[in-house]
Parts: C-alpha cells; sequence; structure tokens
C-alpha cells in the first residue's frame, strides 16, 4: 500500500465538496478530509500534516482568505488553493496575499484543479519548507530531522534523500533507483553502501530495528509504511 496523503477539502458547498472529496478518494494515494464551516477546517487542519488543502473562499461562518492566513500563522507550509465565484483581481491579491498558492474560479473542471495542484506540489517538494509524515514522525528533509513530540531524530545527508525519495514515490524503489536517485552514477557505490545505511535508518527510526514497520524490505527494494 502507497503512502496516503491528506487532502484538507473546506466548502460548504456539500455536492461540490462530495464531488471533489469523490474524486481525489478515487486515487488511492488521496485521504480527503471534508470540512463545511471555517471552524471546522481550522479544527480540522491543525489536526496532523496534509498534502494540500482546498478552501473555499466564502464560508457561513468566515472567510477562507483570512483561515488560510490563520493556518499560515500556525506554521501549516502545504500547498493552499482558494476556490471563489468571483475572478476580480482584487480577490486574488489577497488571497495571495494571505498566503494562498493559487485562486481557482467557480466552476472549474477537476482536471484543471488537479493540474494546478500537482503543479504546486512539484514546486513545494523541491522547496526548504517541504514537511512529511513518516509513522509518528514529522519529517523535515531541509533541516534532516525526524521528530516526535520533544523528541528528535538527527539524519544524515544520504539518509534524509532516502527517506525523501522513498517518501515521495510512496511505492517499492528498487536498490538500483534508489542508488542512483541518492548517491547518482557513482561505480564506486555499491548495493552494501545502501544497505548499510537503511540498516542505521532503522537503529534510528524504527521501535524494534529487527522487526521494521517504517522502512520495509520488498522483493527487490524498500518502501515506506504509511
Amino acid at each position: 500500500m502507497p503512502n496516503t496523503k491528506r487532502v484538507l477539502l473546506v466548502d460548504d458547498d456539500e455536492m461540490l465538496r462530495a464531488s471533489l472529496a469523490e474524486q481525489f478518494a478515487m486515487d488511492a494515494t488521496y485521504e480527503p478530509v471534508e470540512a463545511g464551516t471555517y471552524r471546522e477546517g481550522y479544527e480540522k487542519g491543525l489536526e496532523g500534516l496534509y498534502e494540500f488543502m482546498v478552501l473555499d473562499l466564502s464560508l457561513p461562518d468566515g472567510d477562507g482568505r483570512e483561515l488560510c492566513r490563520a493556518f499560515r500563522d500556525q506554521g501549516v507550509t502545504c500547498p493552499i488553493i482558494i476556490l471563489t465565484a468571483s475572478d476580480s483581481d482584487a480577490d486574488t491579491i489577497a488571497g495571495l496575499k494571505a498566503g494562498a498558492n493559487d485562486y481557482i474560479t467557480k466552476p472549474f473542471r477537476f482536471a484543471v484543479l488537479m493540474a494546478r495542484v500537482d503543479a504546486h506540489l512539484r514546486s513545494h517538494g523541491a522547496s526548504e519548507e517541504a514537511i512529511y509524515r513518516i509513522g509518528p514522525y514529522t519529517f523535515r528533509p531541509s533541516a534532516k530531522v525526524l521528530v516526535e513530540g520533544p523528541k528528535r531524530i538527527r539524519l544524515t545527508e544520504k539518509e534524509t534523500n532516502i527517506l525523501k525519495y522513498l517518501q515521495r514515490a510512496g511505492s517499492t524503489v528498487s536498490r538500483d533507483v534508489l542508488l542512483h536517485e541518492v548517491w547518482g552514477y557513482n561505480p564506486a557505490v555499491s548495493t552494501h553502501t545502501l544497505e548499510t545505511h537503511i540498516y542505521r535508518l532503522r537503529q534510528k527510526i524504527e521501535k524494534d530495528p529487527s522487526r521494521a514497520q517504517l522502512l520495509i524490505t520488498e522483493s527487490g527494494g524498500y518502501r515506506l509504511n504509511p
């Protein structure tokens, strides 16, 4: 099973929200979380990490731009897209100033929304702000650290790159691919080098390294458990 990536959908239009949730759920890698109000969206939005968020501009108890700003103030770094029935420049500028990554005017096609989302995810994944979930940990690649409450696990650059590539892949990655992605074309690097790094990573992150629950060995390669 690939890692599921949570998506927050905040919109008081139940039909639209349900339709978006259904379409996201069709892709097994996404886990949609729904909210119909500002308050509900804010509470759910702070319950862990999200891959991205889609917020309606006009909510019954608040403004989507203010909700976006509130998330940014709380340290939420994932891409946020605001949905609006208005296409005025003033609304767009206000949303972007609030910390939104993009504005999409209703009505829209799901394929267009996903194209925008994918573009922002690629950009975010390459940025210094990217944050991921790995089991009980919050993974901050830019800081080379895994955080679990007060516990902080320091990672080497290679360990960080192994986890980052496996997390982005969301499925089993062969040893050869992982060697190439982390070490590049280097004939001096062997699978033994990779296996040594995997062993050291398990010593750091697994509750019982002899029975790995997070960093799994599969036929021909490795994968991360959700």
